[in-house]
């Protein structure tokens, strides 16, 4: 069976390269670039994307295999109906490998025809790291190598303003575009670029906070074969995607005409504020997701929806959502109870298989950045700790202890992280004390930019969940918990289904 390329399907169009975009994964690919397919197709963008591999080597070379084509399939809930669709994605002109062909990265640097920047490289991405030189090849941060590469352009084009770029990071990182552009001026001063290049990036360039939203499995591991006798054709990048979709960029209006996703049917919004709209779906469906994860996969399950249907992790999940989430939220209740119905809906899709370890990527900052402000903010307005979520927090440490009962957990954050949990773990030695001094240690990590042991009563309460899921496993865990909270399964006898 021969592979996916333009060979195979001579009918594909070829469109100047617009886009620049940091990240080859899954997300990306069903989401943005499956976007500027639309467009090309239904707006006139007129503009293909250039991959480059923010980290690591050789998933753009298997790519380019492929001609950048691959096959994306939507399924879920579209106008009421369940529905399931195909299309081949031709959107992605080429990949780049940043340690082997560097030159052509900055040679991309230097083309009139690229407009914008799109960027995905997880919440742990966006860095600062003095470390790094422009003379380098790769920087190792993303903010370093995209420094580098407006400096090329810069230089290139002798700083005409007219050949700035629109930048559209979709980390989920708070002000992202903000957050980028600060980084850039910082590696400008640290590598004594000239002041010209700093106006450059102030003036010509516009950079985007951005909010995004699909959920994106990704690779369909237990039903690839027979999807491939279904294509009639070989595809390494096949990536699965919920019908939903939202994209939130907080821009100036002139965006409408050079981005008109609008015009191509998308569900992407360009307002002056994104704040409600990030606030919202980061806590609700990104916090349930990060905290649900280490629970549910610890428990012996392996994808969201056998987490949410279960009957005691959804009612655990969904007491999460609706009684320490929900409530710390400044938005309209009726609102904010909607939006939550819907996310568990999404996480019911039936056509889709979302695996807790596909979630798992850099759990802690995820963690921080989705879980760790509604524990503060419910504190800080209770009083009291959020029982849900500091249960999560215990899971997750007991998560990256790297063992489901025999079965190795494939864990992966930065080395760092790693290392932390593994030289804590590597101390444990079945009391309480060592479990209390872990917790201890973990919850002063620098990762979290403050010792989380000074709020008060958190260390006793993680050091109490995970002595528990630790001495008696998870499933007793989560049935002590509902025997310590008599009202812990209201949510689910009182409806989780959406009955818009």
């Amino acid at each position: 069976m021969e592979r996916l390329s333009r060979k195979l399907l001579q009918d594909i169009s070829q469109y100047p390269e617009k886009v620049l975009q940091f990240g080859e994964g899954n997300f990306l690919r069903a989401f943005a670039d499956w976007q500027i397919e639309e467009m090309n197709q239904k707006a006139d963008f007129n503009g293909s994307v250039v991959v480059v591999q923010p980290r690591g080597q050789g998933k753009t070379e298997k790519l380019n295999k492929q001609d950048g084509l691959y096959t994306l399939y939507l399924q879920g809930m579209k106008d009421g109906k369940a529905l399931k669709e195909h299309q081949v994605i031709s959107s992605i002109s080429r990949g780049i490998d940043l340690f082997n062909h560097y030159d052509e990265y900055l040679k991309l640097a230097q083309s009139p025809d690229l407009r914008f920047v799109i960027s995905n490289t997880t919440e742990a991405g966006i860095v600062f790291d003095a470390a790094d030189k422009l003379e380098d090849r790769p920087q190792k941060c993303f903010p370093a190598k995209l420094t580098a590469f407006l400096y090329e352009r810069f230089k290139a084009f002798k700083g005409d303003n007219s050949k700035g770029v629109i930048v559209l990071p979709c980390e989920l990182i708070e002000k992202n575009g903000e957050l980028l552009k600060e980084y850039i001026l910082r590696y400008a001063a640290a590598w004594q670029l000239e002041d010209g290049f700093k106006r450059w990036i102030e003036e010509a360039n516009t950079f985007c906070n951005t909010m995004v939203d699909r959920i994106v499995p990704g690779y369909p591991v237990d039903s690839i074969d027979e999807i491939t006798e279904e294509l009639g054709y070989v595809d390494d990048y096949i990536v699965m995607a919920e019908q939903y979709h939202l994209w939130v960029i907080e821009g100036p209006q002139w965006l409408h005409d050079e981005f008109p996703a609008q015009l191509a049917g998308m569900n992407t919004l360009i307002v002056d504020d994104l704040t409600p709209y990030r606030t919202q779906k980061v806590r609700i469906l990104n916090g349930a997701h990060t905290a649900m994860t280490p629970v549910a996969y610890l428990y012996g399950l392996d994808t969201v929806a056998e987490a949410v249907e279960h009957e005691r992790v959804g009612a655990y999940i969904k007491q999460l959502v609706f009684e320490e989430i929900v409530p710390v939220l400044d938005f309209p209740k009726e609102a904010l109870h909607n939006f939550a119905m819907d996310v568990m809906d999404r996480f019911r899709n039936p056509f889709i298989q979302h695996y807790l370890m596909s979630i798992s990527l850099n759990s802690l900052s995820k963690f921080k950045t989705r879980n760790l402000p509604t524990l503060l903010e419910y504190y800080g307005r209770n009083k009291a700790l959020p029982k849900r979520i500091v249960f999560a927090l215990a899971a997750l440490i007991s998560f990256y202890k790297g063992k489901r009962g025999e079965e190795d957990i494939p864990l992966a954050d930065d080395e760092a992280v790693l290392q932390l949990f593994h030289e804590n773990w590597e101390r444990y030695d079945g009391t309480f004390s060592s479990v209390r001094q872990l917790v201890g240690n973990v919850l002063r990590h620098e990762e979290w930019a403050q010792d989380l042991n000074e709020v008060p009563g958190l260390t006793e309460a993680v050091s109490d969940a995970l002595y528990e899921i630790e001495t008696n496993g998870m499933q007793v865990a989560i049935e002590s918990m509902f025997n310590a909270d008599s009202d812990f399964g209201e949510v689910a006898q009182n409806g989780c289904h959406s009955t818009k």
